[in-house]
């Protein structure tokens, strides 16, 4: 049975950096494909990086070049660190996970109960 756990929210300034953490368990490669979501309290639940089983990595274009999605070495970790953060970027940000896949197949059935982020200006 796969279980997400999410860590390392909480608030900081602009322009200050979060490393979120997934701990990952239920499968036995690293090669899933995964996301980070996000949601702000007005806003609906929008992806903000993926990583499929070849560790390709795609992200929403308000994060490019300042949100990085990894794996740790032995898969039981997903990451997002996350730098030069806005007010924007303020929410519950939730990871995601799906089967052994590539980015354009992934699908996210499985879910963590989300980590708040608040950004202050």
């Amino acid at each position: 049975q796969v279980q997400l756990v999410e860590s390392g929210g909480g608030s900081v300034q602009a322009g200050g950096s979060l490393r979120l953490s997934c701990e990952v368990s239920g499968y036995t490669y690293r090669t899933y494909c995964a996301a980070w979501f996000r949601q702000a309290p007005d806003g609906e639940r929008e992806v903000v990086a993926r990583i499929d089983r070849n560790d390709r990595t795609s992200y929403a274009d308000p994060v490019k070049g300042r949100f990085i999605i990894s794996k740790g070495n032995v898969g039981k970790t997903l990451y997002l660190q996350m730098t030069s953060l806005k007010p924007e970027d303020s929410g519950i940000y939730y990871c995601a996970s799906g089967a052994y896949r590539t980015l354009a197949e992934c699908d996210n059935p499985y879910w963590g109960q989300g980590t708040q982020v608040t950004v202050s200006s």
